[in-house]
């Protein structure tokens, strides 16, 4: 085809120019994954505490996780606690079974 040229007419500056540009694109590389190794390790660094101050204080809780026991990769009990109240969830394949948690009860 008269419009493509072709590798093998190429000049020798053409080949170099592809060198220069291989090597552009792979110190454009390291840097960016250079930032963000380092966004990443500040984040690890700072992130909790950081994030935590800009939070405004929130209002108390109805409702909390006490604890959760994972039986099978199908089901878990959880234990959460809503007004002072615990009550025991069984969730797992599409249902979730609710019962009342005797407090007075201890393993």
């Amino acid at each position: 085809m008269p419009g493509l040229a072709s590798t093998a007419n190429a000049s020798p500056k053409s080949a170099v120019m592809d060198i220069a540009d291989f090597l552009r694109a792979l110190f454009a590389l390291v840097v960016t994954l250079g930032l963000v190794g380092l966004a990443a390790v500040a984040a690890r660094r700072f992130g909790p505490e950081w994030l935590t101050r800009l939070q405004r204080p929130k209002a108390e809780r109805r409702l909390a996780v006490v604890e959760s026991l994972t039986l099978d990769p199908a089901r878990r009990l959880v234990l959460v606690s809503l007004d002072g109240r615990e009550r025991l969830l069984l969730l797992g394949e599409g249902r979730e079974l609710a019962g009342q948690a005797d407090p007075g009860v201890r393993a």
